[in-house]
């Protein structure tokens, strides 16, 4: 079994033995592989819907287009509009931090959630 540095390696020093025409071939070759690869999506999403929701919800079929704006319209509502996970993740871990210092600090929260806080803070606790 190969260590995974040395498998690293070997991919590094095959890309450094290629020409510069190799490697433009390569970019292109790669560049027409995802444009095929993102038609094909697009035209998947499209047979699927003009398949099946006609036929389930009495839906009308949807041209290649309008397959895409679908598409992207789940992303923005299904991943928030943020095109990156990272940066999901990061503003989640911001939000997090936050919410720490305000429960750390009340003084630090807006003024508006100053009030209710203070008020369950005064309440007795049932036991």
């Amino acid at each position: 079994m190969g260590d995974g540095r040395s498998e690293k390696r070997e991919m590094e020093d095959w890309w450094e033995d290629r020409s510069l025409p190799q490697k433009i071939a390569a970019g292109i070759a790669l560049g027409i592989l995802g444009i095929a690869f993102l038609a094909l999506c697009g035209w998947m999403l499209m047979s699927l819907w003009n398949w099946l929701m006609p036929d389930i919800f009495g839906l009308k079929t949807i041209d290649y287009w309008q397959a895409w704006g679908l598409f992207i319209l789940s992303m923005i509502f299904f991943h928030g509009g943020s095109s990156s996970g990272s940066n999901g993740r990061r503003s989640e871990r911001k939000r997090k931090r936050h919410l720490r210092q305000a429960m750390q600090d009340p003084e630090s929260m807006p003024i508006n959630l100053q009030e209710p806080l203070a008020q369950a803070q005064s309440e007795p606790k049932p036991e």
